[in-house]
């Protein structure tokens, strides 16, 4: 097992001044004191102080917005193709946005904890976490979500692109060259897999979708321009 006496460097993002103090508050605690910890508001000005420390570990700290999301998918990306050495943590602001995170996630993550659990359980699961080594790893609790919750077929995942380009469900259908109600069914099970109850909670995932890595850059052309 892996043990070292240098210093690890964390950087947090984390754009909420009270949500900052409390995490700041929360790495004070004996068991995640020996860490140095580097707040940051944004990924840009992380990106800034990389090449000047050498961080073990980045925890990406969401608060249930859509856009925040995005630059999260974003940043992780960046970092596991630029800086595959640097543990990757995202802290989701409920069960149902790690779910999103999880499924929807353009590269692998270290860990996904929900920020909504009990202090103790969240201070556990970060001491966890950070005692690992550097590597991407598939123990149970790094992907609780992902051992727990079957991950989207390519089907559901194309079902979500077309939605975030404002397809309807029977364009849809056009596209894929299914019927409507198959088309439908698909939704439905994306729908119970991600834990949404909405068609609002589907687009925060059709959402995610746009941004991950593929060769979709705009709205595809409609194959028929009017349906009955």
């Amino acid at each position: 097992m892996e043990k070292t006496t240098a210093t690890r460097h964390i950087a947090i993002i984390e754009n909420c001044t009270m949500s900052a103090i409390g995490l700041v508050h929360l790495f004070a605690m004996p068991s995640l004191s020996h860490y140095t910890l580097h707040m940051f508001k944004n990924a840009d000005s992380l990106k800034a102080a990389i090449p000047k420390t050498s961080f073990f570990s980045v925890i990406y700290s969401l608060s249930d917005a859509r856009e925040e999301r995005r630059n999260c998918l974003s940043c992780m990306r960046e970092l596991a193709l630029n800086h595959s050495g640097i543990q990757r943590i995202v802290l989701a602001s409920d069960e149902m946005e790690a779910k999103l995170v999880s499924h929807l996630s353009p590269s692998r993550l270290h860990g996904i904890i929900n920020k909504a659990v009990p202090l103790i359980h969240l201070l556990d699961e970060l001491s966890a976490l950070l005692k690992e080594t550097g590597r991407v790893n598939d123990n149970m609790l790094n992907h609780w979500y992902v051992s727990h919750n079957r991950m989207l077929s390519p089907t559901e995942r194309a079902i979500l692109r077309y939605m975030s380009f404002g397809y309807s469900i029977p364009e849809i259908a056009v596209q894929l060259e299914r019927n409507i109600k198959t088309i439908r069914a698909h939704k439905f099970n994306a729908m119970v897999k991600l834990g949404v109850n909405s068609d609002v909670g589907l687009l925060d995932a059709a959402d995610l979708l746009t941004h991950l890595p593929v060769g979709e850059g705009r709205r595809p052309a409609l194959t028929v321009q009017s349906f009955s």
